[in-house]
This record gives structure tokens, sequence and C-alpha cells, in this order.
């Protein structure tokens, strides 16, 4: 029995020692780092962290990022790209560790890093030993997550703010939950930076090729002004830096009988708010126009999000919605009664795809335009697939991709 105690003993020192010896190669990484920037809030982290590299790239610094969210992208000093590879397909905050090695072997002048942290406590480890970050970002506070961070919007902001950096600067847009925010940052020493969206003017918002918010683009902009680079060149970096794969898409489509239609595929915004944010730019700028339709895609394992979905319908004000998915109930009960009548249940997690595509492009009238809301996996996905199949309207094609948060 000794000899086991003793051979667990040993082990544990091996396994401690090795741990101090990787925690100080790490560190060690991160100093040859200067400037770190830690990407977190709820939506638009990904287009965030590719718009800050963009501006930090277009100042000649030379910039590594990385981005987590629809497809986990390296993005290397002069732009590239290519994906994160994951064991098994399973994201883990420890692969922050090789990102950060690969980032140091650049010598780069900074890292902008997107957080993958949602249980708190793992933010903070995030924060305080897998990057350190220099430069804090908290774009914004929404309705997600909220059985790891919430339950109340309130509780997500306090956990949010577990990534500020102590003693460091944190970037934020948000603006309800400021307050809160303002409060985590004094117990941190951080100093919190607020930033005015209407400071982007709609002219500097023209100059992007596709759609985002001025929230966005307004906290890269502080970032670089951080980081020494001016307004000017910090927007022609912007204007140069690659989307992010996950964003929004608007077509121009013709039915399989030629009737022409716009679709929208609003998916990744999975928050109520933030679904509410793209639909309205989108009707705002007249890439999507009325009569509109609504698509709600519903999953077994996100029966909250449906119904938030649902309960967002009057304020989208459609002329149709349909509900394809399963259980298609927990989005049709959320719907308020008087909007009801407006309603088509597809219903049914194994109805065929062609049959989805027939039953709702057969109900559209022509010119309208179909958004797709709620989450894209299971019907979703095989709605999405056949769409595509379709051919493109003859009018001159308007393609316009953006971020969604």
């Amino acid at each position: 029995m000794l000899f086991l105690y003793t051979v667990l003993v040993v082990c544990c020192a091996v396994l401690l020692v090795a741990g101090v010896i990787e925690q100080r190669r790490h560190f060690a990484s991160l100093d040859q780092i200067p400037t770190r920037v830690l990407v977190n809030g709820i939506r638009g982290k990904s287009s965030i962290t590719r718009l800050c590299a963009g501006a930090l790239r277009g100042g000649g610094l030379v910039t590594v990022a990385k981005t987590t969210g629809t497809a986990a992208r390296f993005i290397h000093p002069d732009a590239t790209e290519e994906p994160v590879h994951r064991k098994f397909g399973i994201a883990n905050v420890v692969e922050q560790i090789g990102i950060v090695r690969r980032a140091a072997a650049y010598r780069p002048d900074a890292l902008v890093i997107e957080c993958m942290a949602v249980m708190p406590a793992l933010q903070e480890v995030n924060q305080t030993k897998l990057i350190r970050s220099t430069i804090g970002v908290l774009c914004n506070v929404r309705e997600d997550h909220l059985a790891e961070m919430g339950p109340t919007l309130d509780d997500v902001a306090r956990s949010l703010s577990r990534s500020m950096p102590q003693g460091g600067v944190c970037v934020t847009a948000e603006q309800d939950r400021l307050p809160i925010l303002r409060e985590e940052a004094a117990k941190r020493n951080c100093r919190l930076i607020a930033v005015d969206p209407e400071t982007v003017t709609d002219e500097e918002l023209r100059g992007f090729g596709w759609f985002t918010f001025k929230e966005n683009v307004a906290i890269a902009l502080a970032v670089a002004e951080l980081c020494g680079v001016d307004r000017a060149t910090a927007l022609r970096g912007m204007y140069d830096a690659p989307p992010d794969p996950g964003v929004l898409s608007v077509e121009r489509y013709r039915t399989r009988e030629g009737m022409p239609f716009r679709f929208a595929n609003v998916f990744a915004a999975n928050d109520p708010e933030s679904t509410l944010m793209n639909v309205e730019q989108l009707l705002g700028l007249g890439a999507i126009e009325r009569p509109l339709n609504v698509l709600i895609n519903c999953r077994p394992d996100r029966v909250e999000r449906n119904g938030q979905m649902g309960e967002l319908i009057p304020r989208l004000a459609p002329d149709a919605v349909f509900l394809i998915g399963h259980p298609t109930r927990s989005a049709y009960d959320a719907i308020p009664a008087q909007w009801r009548d407006r309603v088509t249940d597809l219903g049914g997690d194994r109805r065929p795809a062609a049959e989805l595509e027939a039953e709702i492009l057969g109900r559209l009238t022509p010119g309208s335009s179909l958004v797709a809301i709620g989450n894209i996996h299971g019907q979703g996905e095989l709605l999405l697939e056949r769409l595509t199949e379709l051919p493109a309207d003859d009018e001159p094609m308007h393609h316009t991709t953006g971020d969604v948060r």
C-alpha cells in the first residue's frame, strides 16, 4: 500500500512540475506580444475581431488574429487565414495556448483574439491565465447563454466583465448596462471606454463591402486609437479586412417557376434583439423589402429560443410566418393570438426539404422577402441547401454580406 501511495505522490509531483513549466512557457509566449486584445460579448465578436485586426494591420502593426464564431479561423499577419483544427471537432479554451504559441512565432505587435469561454469562471481563466489581455473589448450584453451566465441580463453583464483586464483598458458599445460595467471595471482598476456609435458616419459605413454596425466600427476605431493608429488609416484597414464566413447574406433568387424573391439568412443572430436589429437594418437599407415573410426554424434543444423568436413576430410585423423543425408548438404558443392567422405550421423534423421549399415558396408573392431566423441546425440547414440550387434573379445581382449580432 505504501508503494502505491508513493507512486501516486510521485505522479502528482511530476504533473505539478509539468504544469508549472507549461505555464511559464505560455507566459513567455504572451510576453513576446506587446498588445493583446481580447474580444468578449454576446453578438458580433468575430466581426469585431476582424475589424480590429484590419485596423491595426492598416496602421502597419504586425497583427495576428483568431476568431471562434461560425467557423474558427487563425488569421496571419498578411490577412490570409486557415481553419482552426480541433480534435474530435470539440472546442476547448485550452486551444488558446497553441494559438498564442503560433502567434508569438511571428513576433507580432498585436494579437486580437475572440473569447471562446461561456461559463463565467472559464471567462476569468481565459483572461487571467490564457490571454492576459492589455485591451479588453466587451461589445454588448444580450439575451443568450442565460443558463450559464444568467438568469438576468445584469448577471450576464457581470459574467462578461470577468474578461476585463486587471489594471488595463476595456472598450464597450453597451449602453443599457453601462453602470454595471463601470462598477465591475472599477473593481479591477480597469479604465472603461464607452464608444458612441453615432461618431461613425453613414459615409464611413458605406465604405464597407458588407453590412456592419456602427457599434462594431466604433469599437475597432477606439482600439486602433489606443494602439496609435489614426482614424483614416484604421478605416482603410477595416475596409480591406475579409468578412467572417458566418456573415449574414441577402440573395435574390427566382423560384423554380420563375418568380423573383429575396432571401435573408439571419439564422446566426440567435438572440431576439440582434435578430430585430439585423432585419431592421436590412429593411432600412433596402436590401430586403416588404411584403415580409418570416421563417422560424425550431430545435428541441432550443425550446426557450424558439419561444423568443415567436414573441418577436409583432415587432417584425411580417405578412406571413412559417414554422419548421420541431417542436414548432414552442414558437407558435409564443406568438400573440392576433398574429396567428398569419402562421403556417410546417412542423415535423422529418419532412423533406423539397416539400418545405414547395410549401413556403408557393405562398410567397412576387418581389417579397423571406427572412430566416432562429437556429440554422436541422431543417434550416437542409432548406438552405435547397435554396442555393435556385436560379439567381435575372436582374443585376445585389449580393451583400454583413456581420450578425
